[in-house]
């Protein structure tokens, strides 16, 4: 193993239980490989973007590999799928196995290992990679569940950074009954309340339960027209956060256009400050994702008036 260069600062993905559970065992291996603590910063994906890389040496995981990364001395651990290839950094990357894994993988021979690791690490890969045929998929749900209900910090906080103290949580057995009783009342009310953005795409609306696995059934059962179903909702700092999931791979393509990032089924975007309700972030969509039908409706526009002229 090549020896690795103390960061300045850890890098991780905020939106997801992967980015944590990645971010902090990258945090701990840095701090028993140097005997000092590092940092920890976590981003959305457009604040990640937008973030300048000053630092000379930096860990990175739970995000795309791309060419700004490729420095020297940095460290970059992820799964999502990229064309860009490293000539200076080194990129421990394997699109079968989640951030959280990867991490652990390296962390092991440095003694960071343990039995709750051990099952915290098995649930997080499950969970981020969406092995729906496991027989722990929903309760690794409910564990990525604490971060998408409770949000990244708010989790970091009550485990005191120790990812041991996750496991048989005692908000486990909330989540355990947000899926039992709000999954199916949310199921049924999503599956009427879904307006069309694009002819492909779905903005389905949420009043109770797991989101993520509302939309999952809704594709599943193909209950919906719509190959790519979104979801938006509000962050406690007032942003929109918007969610993309498909089965054939488009979802990331969708995300994509509105500079966001993530897996081909599973992807997602921050909405500009701009967007302050829900209306306009709906409204936001549509002009986004349907330029051509703009572009056209105002050459249909301009037609018009040009015939109206010669008359």
């Amino acid at each position: 193993m090549s020896a690795l260069a103390q960061p300045q600062v850890i890098f991780t993905h905020e939106s997801d239980l992967d980015g944590l559970v990645s971010g902090l065992l990258l945090q701990r291996l840095a701090e028993k490989m140097f005997s000092t603590p590092i940092p920890l910063e976590a981003y959305h994906y457009q604040g990640w973007k937008a973030r300048s890389l000053d630092e000379s040496v930096a860990w990175v995981c739970d995000f795309t590999f791309e060419s700004r990364l490729d420095r020297t001395g940095w460290l970059v651990l992820d799964h999502h799928t990229s064309e860009a290839r490293p000539r200076q950094a080194r990129l421990i990357h394997d699109t079968t196995k989640s951030a959280a894994l990867l991490c652990y993988e390296l962390a092991q021979p440095y003694g960071i290992k343990s039995p709750e690791l051990d099952r915290l690490v098995q649930l997080t890969n499950i969970g981020d990679l969406f092995l729906e045929d496991h027989p722990d998929f929903d309760l690794a749900c409910d564990y990525a569940n604490l971060v998408k209900t409770y949000g990244f910090w708010n989790v970091h906080s009550l485990i005191d950074g120790q990812l041991e103290k996750m496991i048989d949580h005692p908000l486990l057995e909330v989540m355990l009954v947000k899926r039992r009783v709000e999954d199916p009342i949310g199921y049924e009310y999503s599956r009427v309340h879904t307006e069309q953005i694009t002819n492909s795409v779905g903005l389905v609306k949420t009043v109770v339960g797991n989101t993520n696995s509302i939309v999952h059934q809704l594709l599943e059962r193909g209950a919906t027209p719509y190959t790519v179903l979104t979801t938006i909702f509000r962050k406690g700092n007032g942003n929109f956060i918007v969610s993309f999931r498909s089965r054939n791979g488009d979802a990331l393509k969708v995300a994509s256009v509105l500079d966001g990032g993530g897996h081909p089924n599973a992807a997602g975007t921050v909405l500009p400050r701009s967007v302050n309700d829900l209306e306009a972030a709906a409204a936001y969509l549509k002009q986004r994702l349907q330029p051509q039908r703009h572009q056209l409706n105002a050459l249909d526009d301009l037609a018009t008036v040009l015939d109206q002229l010669k008359r």
